[in-house]
C-alpha cells in the first residue's frame, strides 16, 4: 500500500465539501452510508507500485456533487487526504468514470490500509487519483 497509514476516529470524522457549491456540507460516516451505495469489481491499478483487483462499495460523488449544487463554470474537485496527499480531477470525469466514495472493501468496512473510513474511487483511472483517508472535496 502507498501513503502513510492515518487512524480515524469514527465518533468526529467528517467529510467536507466546499469551494464553488451553493450549499457546503459535512457529512459523517454514518451520513454517508445511509446514502444510495454502489458496488462493482474493479482493478485498483498504481503504476510502478502494484495492481489489485476487488469489490468496493459506497456512495457515488456525483450525488454528493448535487447535494452540494455545483456553482455553474465549475472545473474540477480537488480532493485531500488526512495525510496531506491531494488530487484534482475535472467534474466531467467525475461522472464519465462514475467515481463513487468507498467505505466498503471485499463487503467489509474498509481496511486503514485501503483508506478507512472513506477513499475516493475513479474507475479506469490511475490510483493516484483514488484518494484515500478522504477528509475533503474542494470545488473549482
Amino acid at each position: 500500500m502507498t501513503g502513510k497509514y492515518q487512524l480515524i476516529d469514527l465518533a468526529s470524522y467528517r467529510l467536507e465539501i466546499t469551494g464553488k457549491v451553493a450549499h457546503p456540507l459535512l457529512f459523517s460516516f454514518d451520513d454517508l452510508r445511509c446514502l444510495p451505495k454502489v458496488t462493482q469489481r474493479l482493478v485498483l491499478d498504481c503504476p510502478g507500485f502494484f495492481s489489485d483487483e476487488a469489490t468496493w462499495s459506497g456512495v457515488l460523488l456525483d450525488d454528493l456533487l448535487k447535494l452540494a449544487v455545483v456553482q455553474p463554470h465549475s472545473f474540477g474537485i480537488h480532493l485531500v487526504s488526512a495525510d496531506g496527499y491531494s488530487a484534482s480531477v475535472p467534474l466531467e470525469d467525475v461522472r464519465a468514470f462514475k467515481a463513487f466514495l468507498a467505505y466498503e472493501w471485499e463487503g467489509q468496512p474498509l481496511p486503514i490500509l485501503h483508506g478507512f473510513p472513506v477513499r475516493a474511487v475513479f474507475p479506469g483511472m490511475s490510483g493516484g487519483r483514488w484518494v484515500k483517508w478522504l477528509v475533503k472535496i474542494e470545488v473549482y
